[in-house]
């Protein structure tokens, strides 16, 4: 979920209540909150717990909490907070910018797993992070800690996902970290998506997840095209997620306002796209 800011960058709980609500009721099982698409890079402490508080309050649905950065200490130190704070788990970043080893890798999220009696949820993006978890690393994670229970893979690696959820069966889910990976990660034994897109298009990834788990292949490959402007969209070199989605719900009619820097704000061109993306996608609907 985007972290929604006022005209001053600041963080606006009304508007994430309202957003949070509209997420669940259009397709969305749970939420993360200050994950990348949240920028939580860019969100201190106290807003996080206070954002972390405002969503899970808001709906009935699980929270995950983004609790991770590149700072071990760090991570433990807010994970330890956000139980409290009503979340249903916590999603364990790879450490950034450090590039760790395997085992640093493990160390870390080891960490973070055994401050918290929460649920973890493993995030696997090295395009984001500089380092890959690998297959051996996260079997030997859930396999030493007990609430290390699902991976969040944007890695782009189908075959050592396969291979992870097949070792660790039916005890560990496993989730696309990339909308456009979300239909070939089903195909090995994925439960479902944690989707950027799914801001406008939630009805649809739903749809696109039972009709694969139901072995309807040509439906969930119908479904699939039809989610492809959406995809194409959410990201791209000029405008990178979250730029993309805090466009489209400006579009939706949610002041989410713009990103923080790093990120720089959308233009006519990024609103006029937004525009004509929904506009297909309703006209699939139809």
């Amino acid at each position: 979920m985007v972290t929604p800011f006022d005209e001053r960058g600041e963080v606006d709980f009304d508007v994430a209540r309202d957003l949070a609500r509209f997420l669940v009721a259009h397709g969305s099982d749970a939420l993360v909150v200050a994950g990348s698409t949240g920028e939580g890079s860019s969100l201190d402490d106290g807003e996080k717990l206070d954002l972390f508080a405002c969503v899970a309050q808001a709906i009935s649905a699980p929270v995950i909490a983004g609790t991770s950065f590149a700072n071990t200490r760090h991570s433990v130190t807010l994970t330890t907070q956000v139980a409290s704070r009503g979340v249903a788990g916590v999603l364990a970043t790879t450490p950034a910018y450090a590039r760790p080893s395997q085992a640093g890798i493990a160390a870390h999220l080891g960490a973070v797993a055994e401050a918290t009696n929460l649920p973890v949820m493993l995030y696997d993006i090295p395009s984001r992070t500089g380092r890959k978890i690998h297959s051996t690393t996260t079997i030997a994670l859930a396999q030493k800690h007990a609430n290390i229970v699902a991976l969040k893979d944007a890695s782009g690696d189908v075959a050592m996902a396969a291979h992870t959820k097949f070792i660790l069966g039916d005890a560990f889910d496993l989730y696309s970290g990339d909308d456009a990976m979300t239909l070939p990660f089903l195909a090995v034994g994925a439960a479902g998506v944690v989707s950027v897109a799914a801001h406008w298009a939630g009805v649809e990834f739903a749809e696109l997840v039972a009709a694969a788990l139901a072995s309807d292949p040509r439906r969930a490959q119908q479904i699939n095209e039809s989610l492809r402007p959406s995809v194409e969209f959410e990201s791209t070199e000029n405008y990178p997620n979250p730029v993309p989605t805090k466009a489209m719900m400006r579009h939706l009619g949610f002041a989410v306002g713009e990103c923080r820097l790093p990120h720089v704000g959308g233009d006519d061109a990024l609103d006029a796209r937004a525009h004509d993306v929904l506009a297909q996608l309703r006209s699939a609907r139809d």
